[in-house]
């Protein structure tokens, strides 16, 4: 009787520590997502008794938080975040790749290249997003399949009296400015044999950049593209009924049908490079998924939640429903594509170049601006600003 009790102790005890050690999931998220990746968690602790905790923060916040709170021990598992982020934490330190080789091949390769850095991958993708041509159907029926009848629509369309313009964009913004430089071959950071980034190969001095320079300069001074364009004010002409075209991406669709506006997406217009060739405009794409945190004491457990909760059909199609960007998982695109408009996006995003994912892209934005500024201000020849800025950027990362 003696020997029972104590056994029976003894497994009270380990059945004590047992529930003491029992790990806890922690997930960053947005608010976006914070409603989706609750609801899985729910479902992962009913099968596996892990507790599972998402905490939402401000998008703009968790990169920042992450890298303060990650050396300390105080990160999450998991996070949430952009492609364009694992550069500057993977040289942190903080993040562990994931294996998710046996399942490569049912994911948009866009988004797998964006998550990618020195050939491993960082982050399990589960939303893409580009832009494209919008454009409202009332000013502009048929959309221009190339850049020579989109700049014959504008100057059949603008107004500037009337407030009308037929092609608007905000500028001076780099990230609405690379299709048109990266159609004749511009491209921001060249590639290493073995496919990363060079951070010393910087193409924005690339004769097909000068190209597309070139050609938004003859657009300001003819008259037909307005200049110092800021945001508030190209949605406003779009909204008002008054914008023929504008490159944009899906986070203007929302408001574009609250506006009542009879809208169309279109893939953006091919160029006739110098060279002879049809350029296909390359944009950025922006991938969103999810981070293993380097720091996890969970990773087995995270990994599997990452692969076996997040990684499905089921949940990209939820995120997907909370914001419309076209799922990276390709089952799921394939489930929403009839929608025209992701459809379109989707097309777009074929060709689309995933932001720069490295450290020293940083070093790019500032100068990249400031010479589409100069050249809209048309106090700089284009050759001379791509070339200046080249060299800026050149310097500030430390190339010789």
């Amino acid at each position: 009787m003696k020997r029972i009790t104590i056994a029976l102790l003894g497994l009270l005890l380990l059945a004590g520590l047992t529930a003491v050690a029992q790990p806890k999931l922690t997930i960053w998220a947005d608010d976006v997502g914070t409603p989706v990746f609750r609801d899985i968690a729910a479902g992962f602790t009913a099968v596996t008794g892990v507790e599972v905790e998402v905490v939402e923060i401000a998008f703009s916040d968790i990169r920042g938080q992450f890298n303060t709170a990650a050396p300390t021990g105080e990160g999450p598992d998991l996070l949430v975040g952009a492609h364009d982020w694992v550069g500057e934490l993977v040289v942190n330190g903080l993040l562990d790749p994931i294996d998710l080789s046996a399942r490569i091949d049912e994911f948009n390769p866009v988004a797998i290249d964006g998550f990618s850095y020195g050939g491993l991958l960082y982050g399990v993708p589960y939303g893409v997003e580009n832009v494209a041509l919008l454009y409202n159907k009332d000013l502009v029926p048929t959309p221009p399949a190339t850049w020579d009848e989109l700049m014959q629509i504008a100057r059949d369309i603008t107004d500037v009296e009337a407030g009308v313009y037929g092609y608007i964009v905000q500028n001076p913004d780099p990230f609405h400015w690379f299709p048109m430089l990266s159609a004749c071959g511009g491209y921001i950071f060249g590639k290493n044999e073995d496919g990363s980034l060079n951070p010393c190969d910087v193409g924005l001095n690339d004769p097909g950049a000068v190209f597309g320079a070139i050609l938004f300069d003859e657009m300001i001074e003819e008259g037909i593209l307005a200049n110092g364009v800021d945001w508030d004010t190209m949605t406003g002409v779009m909204f008002s009924g008054n914008g023929g075209m504008v490159i944009s991406g899906p986070w203007l669709i929302g408001s574009l049908r609250d506006a009542g506006i009879n809208y169309g997406v279109a893939p953006i217009p091919s160029f006739s490079c110098d060279d002879g060739t049809v350029g296909i405009a390359r944009p950025f794409a922006g991938v969103r998924g999810v981070m293993l945190n380097s720091f996890s004491k969970n990773k087995t457990i995270a990994t599997e939640f990452l692969l076996k909760y997040i990684a499905t059909e089921e949940t990209a199609l939820e995120l997907f429903a909370l914001d419309p960007r076209p799922p990276a998982l390709l089952s799921a695109f394939d489930q929403v594509k009839s929608d025209p408009d992701v459809a379109t996006f989707g097309e777009v995003g074929q060709n689309a170049i995933p932001m720069p994912n490295i450290a020293e892209m940083s070093s790019v934005w500032g100068a990249w601006s400031d010479a589409q500024a100069l050249i809209g201000n048309q106090e700089t020849d284009p050759v001379m600003a791509l070339i200046q800025a080249t060299n800026q950027i050149l310097e500030a990362i430390g190339c010789e």
